[in-house]
């Protein structure tokens, strides 16, 4: 799992040490267990957030982990084009190459620890795929693509994209430097990440040694989740018990804590997590498919507008093995 990672964490910056007698840890609400399926054209998913309240993900909405597989020749599948309005897609790769192309002239190559980070606003079609190479080739694909919801306010704006560099992230480490923290979106101590967000959210992908304990400063205004992406290790402060797929939700407090397991498995070295929150928008919620509004109306909106061509066109120029004439609406 390379992402993005360094051989001395001890070289970084680090958060402060929490002081344990003053500071409020969350508790863990539930711990939950995501359930596979298949995404796009065919390629394995768990789904992180099945079965949990939207009021405990709000601004989150859904997220994929996508792989870990090692695929054989031929077998590296995509999505075919798709329509978004209302909400923003953040696709994160660790391992591999996915190709990202929208009908708004985004788009591009992302690989081991870079983001593309897509605002659908009003309305926008993309697609995203392994290129060819990796088709022909095969080899290790293991991501993440996670929906973020907009405010009222905001899913009118104009679609617009952000390309994020797996070296543009913060790097951080803990005042022992037994973990690397990835700072891709948010502020996270006072080191800021370089994602823009029009909600204000927090995302770190979390590497912790055999046995090192993160505690780790979270804004009390923001939810509070961390999804185990490999390893074995446990979270909050009564030490729940966490594998890889699975998911915490933590109740109200300043701070988060999680452990690493001291053995881990043969698969992954270390724990490696994925920690997120946002400030809750507290609006209504109606998801349909590729779409996230705030009523049905707007659902039904959206639908026409799609069917009528008003969210984009399919460029004349698009990524070589797929079907541009494949473009079904995909969740």
């Amino acid at each position: 799992m390379p992402a993005v990672t360094v051989e001395d964490t001890l070289i970084l910056p680090r958060i402060r040490d929490i002081d344990n007698a003053t500071t409020l840890f969350r508790p863990v609400n539930s711990v939950s267990p995501a359930p596979s399926g298949l995404e796009g054209e065919g390629f394995p998913v768990r789904r992180a957030f099945a079965g949990v309240s939207q009021r405990d993900l709000d601004p989150f909405i859904h997220m994929d982990q996508m792989g870990e597989v090692n695929y054989a020749p031929g077998e590296p599948k995509g999505t075919s084009w798709h329509p978004h309005r209302g909400f923003e897609t953040v696709t994160y790769i660790i391992d591999g190459t996915f190709v990202h192309q929208d009908s708004n002239g985004g788009g591009g190559r992302i690989t081991d620890g870079d983001t593309q980070w897509m605002t659908a606003g009003a309305g926008i079609l993309h697609i995203e795929a392994p290129p060819e190479e990796l088709v022909q080739s095969g080899g290790l694909f293991h991501g993440i693509q996670l929906w973020v919801n907009l405010p009222a306010a905001n899913k009118w704006n104009p679609p617009r994209y952000q390309d994020i560099r797996g070296n543009q992230e913060t790097l951080l480490t803990t005042a022992d430097g037994g973990a690397l923290l990835r700072v891709i979106a948010g502020n996270l101590d006072g080191f800021a990440g370089p994602g823009s967000t029009f909600t204000p959210i927090l995302l770190v992908h979390a590497t912790l040694s055999p046995g090192a304990r993160a505690n780790i400063p979270w804004p009390a205004g923001y939810n509070a989740l961390a999804y185990a992406l490999a390893g074995h290790g446990s979270t909050g402060p009564d030490g729940r018990p966490i594998g890889v797929g699975d998911l915490t939700v933590f109740g109200p407090g300043d701070a988060l804590t999680i452990a690493a397991d001291s053995r881990q498995d043969s698969r992954s070295a270390d724990l490696e997590m994925l920690l997120l929150g946002g400030k809750p928008i507290r609006e209504p919620v109606v998801h349909y498919g590729p779409f996230v509004m705030n009523t049905r109306a707007e659902i039904l909106q959206a639908l026409e507008d799609y069917q009528a061509g008003r969210l984009g066109t399919i460029p004349s120029r698009v990524i070589p093995h797929q079907n541009p004439g494949d473009n079904e609406p995909e969740s």
